[in-house]
């Protein structure tokens, strides 16, 4: 077949004045095969992509299978090789001879996949690799390549010329151009090309037909290749446009970046920004994904923007949409607030995200954007909020998969009463914007404007802000800029050789520094600062959020130190401005806006950003986990302080774990100091009386503080467990362990503490803070505190110096002392420590019966607003039998159900029908027996 092509290419080319016939990625031997025939596929690794051309590595073949079963192109089945970054030896192509771009691989589909006979096999799914998977090859426009497996015996026929670009796009040509067009079949039959349904050629008894074509006609034209034998006739067809003339017009006024929603909810504006690309079209379900002249974007006369007006859409329908570029890629909108994911939406549960819209399945492949006019606006319910001053702030850094078993706003918007009773005033979310997959934490971004639908609906984002603020809790956003993904339409815009491409926009082609992981931001360039600016105004406005802690900010550089972490982190003047712009648009669009660096850089750096106003993550896990172990003699404290850094402002963001840091309790129970069998560091009991020392040894210190989920009662899960980032288990039941109970009410007496005392805003402050022996001493006009600590195994003296003479109250026990002399030695067991005040101080509030009873049963009932039925869930700390019961506001029980029988503990969920109830506000009451929550539930049909 290859040299059969080859001859046909050079005749045509002798006729003079013809397009050459283009080469395909993938060629097959034999043509035409079923799935157990054995095959042998050719890849030209100049073709498509063309990133392995030249490779003189080994070359893999990535593979699968389209199915029967497949929802999708991008839905493969049995997929051969074990890893992606592994070579697998059963994959291994082999390399001409005579080609060096050339490589071949043979085998039968059925057996090499190893496809059961209940499956059928449609096509054969590839790219192709090198061992690690830094190198791919794929087809043009960096989609996948298919190879079509004949069905049955039937009479089969193949148009093999000419090439389109794949993933279902057309091919684009300018008009008058003539095209070498022709194919097999595969039996001997009467062959006969068509353009636009006229024939061109034909010929009887024959397997293959070439033929010329020449469109004119503007638009679509179709060329058609047909063979016919006994009576039965088959077909085969590409479809080739003749585009019209890029027009230049200005962006109209008031158009945005992304879509702009016209009055009337029947229009909209789209707007892509893609420099120095050709053409562009909006493909969508409003043109069944056609490139259509209509939907021909405009282009603006700076050549860096293309945008097209759609009219005629349906006010309130979601509309699916992509962009065609160049008539090779299709991307999603950049800008998408929701995106539809054909391989992700369908690990999705309905009940995190109810009535999500389906892919527009066999219509188009890859990621797709959703625009729906006159949605209604989110009512915000909070206006009032006051942010916490940071001198206050106590940070709760979580993810959400994690955290929660359903792993939804709605269901942290209900337990928020355990996060503020325990004194959180802020809580930091890990990246919630789309990434790819679903299971992830999120440092693998794609769409900056569309909070992942894993976590459920975006007014369920607002809603769990708006009620964050109404309790005084601030919410900031972990936002990741330094890189992007390869779902990232962006990044797909500009992409060559498996990297971006050196006109990116955007994108570095190579990372500048250490440690990145996904392609590379160039913030250097005037397109990355403004889409980052884009991106850090939007959640500010559009979801009230009270700012960002950015991943990896010492990344924002040019200063080019791919390899020296060193120098990596070296005093860097154009970072430093890139913060500085950044941080005062911030502060144009909201001026008290929590800005938080995760930097690590040099101490000379940090300073001028955090003298600036910038608040900067401060990393001491070493430091207080050596101390909960047992190993004083690194257990230095010091530099969690901001003064110590010679830093104006407490603007040093302090924690002892992060989602990055292995846990402390991990550590102590593993590792810790066993020299004392009295006083045995792994011990469960021992060592979380370890953390609640440490813990004394935090809060107390000036500046905000930062705890990572279920540090407060002490997790001991590794973070290495089923991977570094994979799925952790969900430790509610520590709640009931009396000393993790312990440890939880130390952290929230002493947040309390460090919240309402000012002493810990505008007080004096020493530390001593190395060594076995610990203490803190902080003073101002109206109080006098003093810590002390021992983190040895052993008891050891301390001098507490005191700030006066006099009574003393230890503020977490409510004991005291008598202070005659300030020097006088204090012999401290090993793992005490004391805060002592000089005024005895109220603890904080204790819970209400009521309180604890919400907190243990966690009762929700939802949708709310409901016309047929509410999903009422609640969670059971012991074991009980439940029953819900439903009463109208004149107190009349107008429905009871029951568990029937005692229910373990866990989460539970039960449908409520109330389709038959009149429209209003009723109550649902669960009841334990010892236990009873009530929740009200809107009924409006």
């Amino acid at each position: 077949m290859k040299i059969l092509r080859l001859l046909l290419g050079l005749m045509l080319l002798l006729s003079g004045g013809i397009t050459a016939v283009q080469a395909q990625v993938v060629t097959t031997q034999p043509t035409f095969f079923r799935d157990t025939d054995q095959v042998t596929l050719t890849f030209d690794a100049t073709q498509g992509n063309g990133a392995l051309a030249g490779f003189t590595g080994p070359v893999y073949i990535w593979t699968g299978v389209i199915t029967d079963k497949s929802t999708s192109n991008s839905d493969w089945k049995y997929v051969k090789s074990p890893s992606f970054n592994t070579p697998d030896p059963a994959a291994l192509l082999t390399r001409s001879t005579t080609n060096a771009n050339l490589y071949t691989i043979t085998f039968t589909p059925r057996t090499f996949y190893g496809v059961p006979a209940t499956d059928q096999i449609l096509k054969l799914a590839m790219i192709f690799k090198n061992g690690d998977g830094s190198v791919v090859g794929r087809a043009t426009g960096g989609g996948d390549i298919f190879v079509d497996v004949t069905q049955g015996s039937a009479l089969s026929v193949r148009l093999q010329a000419p090439a389109t670009p794949g993933g279902g796009n057309p091919l684009f040509v300018t008009a008058g151009s003539q095209l070498n067009a022709g194919g097999t079949a595969s039996a001997s039959s009467l062959m006969a090309l068509y353009l636009n349904k006229t024939l061109i050629t034909q010929q009887a008894n024959t397997t293959s037909l070439n033929g010329v074509v020449t469109p004119t006609q503007l638009g679509r034209n179709v060329i058609r290749l047909t063979a016919t034998a006994g009576g039965t006739t088959v077909a085969d067809s590409i479809i080739v446009i003749i585009r019209p003339t890029v027009t230049v017009a200005a962006l109209p006024a008031g158009a945005k970046d992304g879509i702009t929603y016209l009055n009337g909810g029947t229009s909209v504006i789209l707007k892509l920004t893609a420099p120095n690309k050709q053409f562009a079209y909006v493909l969508g379900e409003f043109n069944n994904f056609q490139p259509v002249e209509a939907n021909y974007m405009k282009q603006t006369p700076d050549g860096n923007n293309w945008w097209v007006q759609l009219d005629g859409l349906t006010p309130g329908q979601e509309y699916a949409y992509q962009y065609l570029v160049d008539g090779n890629l299709r991307v999603a909108d950049p800008y998408s607030e929701k995106v539809l994911d054909p391989s992700n939406d369908p690990g999705i549960p309905a009940r995190t995200y109810p009535n999500l819209k389906a892919y527009p399945t066999g219509k188009t492949t890859g990621i797709v954007s959703v625009l729906q006019t006159n949605q209604a606006a989110y009512q915000w319910q909070t206006s009032t909020f006051a942010r916490p001053a940071r001198t206050d702030m106590v940070v709760y850094e979580l993810h959400l998969r994690d955290f929660l078993a359903y792993h939804d706003y709605q269901t942290l918007r209900d337990t928020l009463n355990y996060l503020q009773r325990l004194g959180v005033n802020t809580v930091e979310l890990m990246p919630i914007n789309e990434f790819e997959g679903n299971e992830s934490w999120g440092y693998n971004p794609s769409f900056y404007f569309a909070p992942d639908k894993y976590y459920g609906p975006k007014n369920e984002l607002k809603r769990l802000v708006d009620e964050c603020h109404r309790r005084g809790i601030a919410v900031v956003l972990d936002m990741v800029l330094n890189h992007s993904f390869g779902q990232s339409p962006m990044v797909q815009l500009y992409f060559q050789n498996d990297k971006p491409a050196a006109n990116s926009p955007w994108f570095n082609q190579d990372a500048t520094h250490p440690f990145n992981v996904g392609y590379d931001f160039n913030h250097e360039s005037p397109f990355t600062k403004y889409f980052a600016k884009r991106v850090m105004e939007f959640w500010l406005q559009e979801y009230k959020v009270d700012g960002y802690r950015f991943d990896l900010s010492k990344g924002f550089t040019q200063r080019n130190n791919p390899t020296n972490v060193g120098a990596w982190g070296a005093y860097d003047q154009s970072r430093i401005d890139i913060w500085k712009d950044y941080y005062d648009f911030m502060k144009s669009v909201d001026p008290n806006v929590y800005c938080i660096l995760e930097h690590f850089a040099d101490n000379s750096e940090e300073k001028v950003l955090a003298d600036y106003g910038m608040m900067l993550w401060g990393n001491l896990n070493y430091n207080y986990n050596e101390a909960t172990m047992g190993y004083v003699s690194t257990s230095d404290f010091s530099s969690g302080y901001f003064g110590a850094r010679g830093w104006q402002n407490p603007n040093l963001v302090t924690y002892m774990e992060s989602h990055d840091e292995e846990r402390l309790m991990f550590k102590n129970l593993a590792y810790g100091n066993q020299a004392n069998p009295a006083h045995n560091v792994r011990d469960l009991n021992t060592a979380l009386a370890r953390n609640e020392a440490a813990a004394a040894f935090f809060f107390t210190v000036p500046g905000p503080k930062m705890i990572w989920q279920f540090g407060e009662m002490g997790y001991d899960v590794s973070i290495d467990e089923n991977g570094r980032v994979g799925n952790k288990p969900i430790r509610w039941e520590y709640y009931q362990n009396a000393n993790r109970r312990k440890l939880y009410n130390t952290y929230r007496e002493l947040i309390a503490l460090k919240k309402t005392q000012a002493v810990f805003k505008t007080g004096t402050y020493t530390q001593q803070l190395s060594g076995a022996t610990k203490s803190i001493h902080l003073s101002d006009a109206n109080l006098k505190v003093t810590v002390l600590g021992n983190f040895d195994v052993t008891a050891q003296p301390i001098n507490p110096e005191f700030q006066q003479t006099g009574k003393w109250y230890n503020y977490m026990t409510d004991d005291s002392i008598t202070v005659s002399s300030t020097t006088a030695p204090l012999t401290l067991q090993p793992g005490q420590y004391a805060v002592y005040t000089s005024k005895r101080l109220k603890k904080a509030t204790v819970l209400s019966t009521k309180l604890r009873a919400t907190e243990a049963l966690r009762l929700t009932a939802a949708p709310n607003p409901t016309s047929s039925t509410a999903q009422v869930r609640y969670e059971l700390t012991t074991p009980a039998t439940v029953t819900v019961t439903v009463q109208n506001l004149l107190g009349a029980t107008v429905r009871t159900v029951s568990s029937g029988s005692k229910q373990p503990t866990g989460a539970y969920q039960l449908s409520l029908p109330v389709q038959d109830l009149a429209n209003g506000i009723y109550l649902i009451r669960l009841s334990t027996g010892q236990l009873t929550q009530t929740t009200r539930l809107v009924v409006q049909h």
